[in-house]
This record gives C-alpha cells, sequence and structure tokens, in this order.
C-alpha cells in the first residue's frame, strides 16, 4: 500500500473511532469518509485528499500553495466548496478532515 493511501487509512480508521456517525464510503468510486451517510472527505485516484469544505471557505494567501478548488471535469467548472491537497502535502490531510467534519456538523440542513 502506497504511503498516500496508509495515511488515508489511518485518518479513516481515527475519524470512525471517535464519532459513530462518520463511516467509510465511496465518493465517484474512491475511498471517503462520510459523517450521517453524506461525503465530506475522500481520497482521489491520484492519491491526492479531496475535503468539502464549503463555498463560503474563507482560504487564506498561505493555503494558495497546498489548497486547489477540485475538479474532475474536463468541460465544466470546480466542483462549489471542493477543494483538494495533493499527497506532497499530506501533513495537512487530518487538519483539513477535522475542519470539513466539524463544517458538516455546523451546517444547518
Amino acid at each position: 500500500m502506497s504511503a498516500p493511501k496508509k495515511l488515508f487509512e489511518n485518518i479513516v480508521n481515527q475519524f470512525c473511532q471517535e464519532d459513530s456517525n462518520v463511516t467509510p464510503g465511496k465518493m465517484m468510486s474512491s475511498d471517503a469518509l462520510k459523517y450521517k451517510g453524506k461525503v465530506f472527505a475522500f481520497i482521489s485516484p491520484g492519491e491526492n485528499m479531496v475535503f468539502k469544505l464549503g463555498k463560503d471557505y474563507p482560504a487564506t494567501e498561505s493555503e494558495a500553495s497546498v489548497l486547489s478548488e477540485f475538479n474532475p471535469f474536463k468541460n465544466k467548472g470546480p466542483l462549489p466548496g471542493w477543494f483538494m491537497v495533493n499527497k506532497i502535502n499530506s501533513n495537512l490531510w487530518e487538519h483539513y478532515t477535522l475542519y470539513a467534519l466539524e463544517t458538516f456538523k455546523n451546517k444547518k440542513r
């Protein structure tokens, strides 16, 4: 197993143990994390991690080098509110996983 996949697996295990509403799942055929059945983070086929941080996520200038809008399409724009952190910056995956989870928990449905 590659290092990024192993790290993702560790994050999945940690978050599932800490919150019974967090479960493993799938997103676009990729392994994902769900909160109450809704995906909030997943690992892309390129072994980058993608997070639903929200349309109003306040990205800072310092994040510009590690955080990019996620666009899996060839002829469309990026998915609103979804951001990707590549495997080179995998040390930040846990931070963004927590942020995405907290955003989901605090979102009024």
